[in-house]
């Protein structure tokens, strides 16, 4: 198999361009940041000025960039999508992968003084789904054991090889193609310097899309519990990744407790600091209920940049080393 990358064949040229409008707050630079914090892998791309991504659409990956305007209070983005038939999912994919404001997200900034004070600090942040199933499992399987900087370097190196090439307004991104990844061999993937288990687990996935054993519109109407066993059915996909699957691409209220950053976020806000176990986090955010997803990325954001360092001692005090998941100050 020669290592070049896919180009989109056989579609429409025309392009669309529309608007969208969101409801406020919405700050999108903060809410886009995770998109490079890592490095740029290529797949889900963000400068500062333009988020470029694709998204699956009847088979096809399509790719669209936008460009965020307005600002805080009148939030919305200008669209350019490479081929003007898929332009109405697009808009919704877009829409669909912002999370919203909640009443019970409010509820749990009344009810839990750290979420309440890191809301206020980020007003604006929302968390991004990543919807396209092929590309959440491979940031799960790179991003294991290592850190998330050299994760990116190998998905970068993934997708030049193997990956489908697209540009749109003047953007370049590339998808991954279930079906051309089920067709590598594990010495071709090892060579991206991905380990001989990461490589076999990145095939395995890509077979199990490829052939419909593990589907998208499937596992959308499955119990938490049924998507945990299906994700986990593959080799090397274990209930860390189907956790993520269930919160960054489902969109459910689920804390991926095995996570080391969650844990380590979780830690600062919950433990004065120390490292909690799995159980210790769920016990921890048990009380974040319809709202997990959101806090989970909130709690993830400010630890990027550091606003949990900064936590009033005040309200460090009244979070729950003795009685975890509980707000006792």
């Amino acid at each position: 198999m020669t290592n070049q990358p896919a180009t989109p064949s056989g579609r429409s040229t025309a392009r669309a361009e529309f608007e969208i409008a969101f409801d406020r707050p919405l700050d999108f630079p903060a809410s886009l940041e995770l998109f490079r914090r890592s490095g740029d892998d290529l797949l889900d791309r963000w400068d500062g000025e333009w988020l470029t991504r694709t998204v699956r659409v009847d088979g096809n990956n399509v790719a669209y960039t936008c460009r965020p305007s307005g600002n805080l209070e009148t939030p919305k983005v200008v669209v350019t999508v490479e081929d003007a038939t898929h332009a109405p999912a697009i808009r919704r994919a877009i829409i669909e992968s912002i999370v919203c404001l909640t009443p019970a997200f409010s509820e749990l900034c009344r009810a839990d003084p750290v979420i309440g004070w890191l809301a206020e600090r980020h007003r604006g942040f929302r968390p991004l789904l990543h919807p396209e199933l092929m590309l959440a499992l491979v940031r799960c399987i790179s991003a294991q054991q290592v850190n998330l900087r050299w994760a990116a370097i190998v998905r970068r190196r993934l997708a030049e090889g193997y990956g489908c090439r697209h540009e749109v307004g003047g953007q370049l991104v590339y998808s991954l193609d279930p079906e051309r990844l089920a067709r590598c061999t594990i010495a071709e993937i090892r060579a991206l310097q991905f380990t001989t288990g990461k490589a076999e687990y990145v095939i395995n996935a890509a077979r199990a899309l490829a052939e419909g054993r593990l589907d998208l519109a499937q596992l959308r109407v499955l119990t938490d519990d049924d998507v945990i066993a299906r994700v986990t059915t593959l080799r090397g996909l274990g209930l860390w990744t189907a956790e993520w699957v269930l919160a960054r691409t489902l969109g459910r209220p689920r804390v991926s407790a095995g996570d080391l950053g969650v844990r380590k976020a979780v830690g600062k806000a919950y433990y004065r600091g120390r490292m909690p176990t799995a159980d210790e986090v769920r016990q921890a955010t048990s009380h974040w209920g319809a709202a997990t997803a959101f806090a989970q990325e909130l709690l993830l954001h400010a630890q990027h940049l550091k606003t949990l360092d900064t936590l009033p001692a005040t309200i460090a005090a009244g979070a729950a080393d003795p009685r975890p998941g509980r707000i006792i100050g």
